[in-house]
């Protein structure tokens, strides 16, 4: 083999172990994806397991509150089938289903004085506040970790193997805006 016979197989060496790293570096980002997605699905689920104390605890109180239960629970249900099917498109809109509901739930509370001195109830509320401040956190770490992966995705000459190898882009967890504007949630919460 001569000289250009080396040059050709180290330019091919070199080309493979570039795109080597461009998968790899591709599938990083898909797992730190994924890795993100279950933090967000752990506090869901621990969220999703209070829900039911909570909702026992104010039906003592709150007798004749039924239709706010019914929409916290819908809600519920909805984030839980969302979870299990990991569709975050559906998460968005059953997420803000659930903290409508809350909101609602715990702006009615303040007309149950004996509710809100309840300990149960205390200790309830700040678990799910908790739970919702560290869901809101996660969720800006998925959405960061989705749009470096879409947008890797994107990038020349990423372009070129994510497409040929079946890289699908993530989507964004995403609530409505307008929607988390009309209800303060820090008020519901204090």
């Amino acid at each position: 083999m001569g000289i250009g016979g080396y040059i050709f197989l180290g330019l091919a060496i070199v080309a493979l172990a570039y795109a080597a790293a461009l998968y790899n570096n591709l599938v990083r980002l898909r797992h730190n994806v994924a890795m993100a997605w279950s933090n967000i699905d752990v506090l869901l689920k621990q969220r999703h397991d209070e829900l039911p104390n909570l909702i026992e605890t104010c039906k003592g109180y709150m007798e004749h509150e039924r239709e706010t239960f019914q929409r916290v629970v819908e809600a519920r249900n909805a984030v839980a089938r969302a979870r299990r099917d990991e569709d975050v498109g559906a998460l968005g809109p059953a997420e803000m289903a659930l903290r409508l509901g809350l909101g609602s739930l715990f702006a009615l509370s303040e007309d149950y004085p004996e509710l809100r001195a309840n300990e149960t109830f205390q200790h309830l509320q700040r678990r799910i506040t908790q739970l919702e401040n560290q869901i809101a956190d996660r969720r800006e770490l998925y959405n960061a970790s989705v749009t470096n992966f879409n947008v890797r995705q994107q990038q020349f000459p990423d372009v070129l193997l994510a497409r040929n190898l079946g890289f699908q882009p993530a989507d964004l967890l995403e609530f409505d805006e307008s929607e988390l504007e009309e209800v303060d949630m820090k008020g519901a919460f204090d």
